[in-house]
């Protein structure tokens, strides 16, 4: 739907609840209609069409707006419903984001990033364009609500935005590149799989160089689903891996709680302990460890929450080998290989 109006005042006669209200319950047989309401936008969803057919009724009764029919279309985002599953991309925009920089002709790449890279301030380089540097970063950070895969790339330029040169222009670029490659791909979201929440949580001690600080690195998943995502480099210097491991796993857990108290909210109850997988087993038996010692005095505040969690059986601390730790795409370039494999375990892969 869309409202021709983006401001509506009125005074409100009826309750209106920000969260489930006391005593709510879906009743066996029942159905639920969600929207979602960005400014004028709205979509509503339901298994039962007849609900949304009414909802549509209802407000197009009550404000001028024109109903668009099934979502195809949405913020910038593509979608595209099949039957058992469902595929959101960018990929008119990524067309769009080509041209408007000249690169639609150039070759492309099968890595946004090399492993090589080691980009820093290069204050005796020749500036460029500020304006042109930040238009092209500004775009790139819009694109990544689709695309996870050059998540940490774009945070690595981003950085630069405020004397961009001719140096750091060249990674944007080879961005750009890898996307000319890739344009089709888009997010999968298969409608089999459960919606068993799992995370992955990863940092790299000491990622960025120009002022030592660390990247954390953590994403969750409903089943195989991709749902949530972050890249960002620590506030606080590290004195140890630990420490920025604890920090990274102290995020994921707080992101896993919050996904969890949605679920009950949507009547999706889980019984188990939510894992939470990592690939430094030292940490993993801190975690476990009473006894407070030390090597924690720094973490104590973050190693008491996650503790608390796992004693509770809130969270799961569990052990992956790092090749299948998928949280290292948004904290480290990769080999060719190594991000292929991740990006597939995503659901990041072509519109069929």
């Amino acid at each position: 739907m869309d409202v021709k109006s983006a401001f509506l005042n009125g005074l409100l006669e009826e309750e209106v609840y920000v969260e489930q209200p006391p005593r709510f319950e879906i009743q066996d047989g029942e159905s639920i209609l969600f929207a979602q309401i960005y400014v004028d936008g709205i979509i509503c969803g339901s298994i039962n069409k007849e609900l949304c057919n009414k909802f549509s009724n209802l407000m197009q009764g009550k404000f001028e707006m024109s109903i668009m029919g099934e979502l195809t279309f949405f913020l910038g985002l593509q979608v595209k419903q099949m039957k058992d599953r469902t595929f959101i991309s960018q990929t008119k925009y990524t067309r769009d984001l080509m041209k408007k920089f000249g690169m639609e002709d150039n070759s492309y790449v099968k890595i946004p990033m090399n492993t090589s890279v080691k980009m820093d301030m290069d204050e005796e380089g020749e500036a460029v364009d500020q304006t042109r540097y930040r238009a092209l970063i500004g775009s790139l950070l819009y694109l990544i609500a689709s695309r996870p895969d050059i998540t940490f790339d774009v945070g690595v330029c981003a950085r630069f935005q405020s004397a961009p040169k001719e140096s750091h222009m060249i990674m944007p670029k080879r961005i750009l590149r890898y996307l000319n490659g890739c344009q089709e791909v888009c997010l999968w979201y298969l409608k089999e799989g459960g919606f068993k929440l799992v995370g992955y949580s990863d940092s790299n001690y000491v990622g960025c160089r120009i002022d030592m600080k660390s990247i954390s690195g953590t994403c969750q998943m409903h089943g195989n689903r991709l749902v949530s995502w972050l890249n960002k480099k620590q506030n606080s210097i590290a004195t140890s891996t630990a420490e920025a491991e604890f920090i990274v796993a102290g995020s994921c857990c707080a992101q896993v709680l919050w996904m969890r108290q949605q679920q009950r909210d949507y009547a999706i109850e889980e019984r188990e302990s939510v894992p939470i997988f990592y690939d430094n087993i030292s940490n993993i038996n801190i975690t476990q460890n009473p006894i407070h010692h030390n090597r924690t005095k720094h973490i104590e505040i973050r190693h008491h929450f996650l503790r608390d969690c796992v004693s509770k059986r809130k969270i799961e601390i569990s052990f992956v080998p790092s090749q299948d730790q998928l949280a290292d795409i948004f904290t480290k370039p990769l080999s060719s290989e190594t991000f292929a494999s991740i990006r597939a375990w995503l659901g990041i892969m072509h519109i069929e």
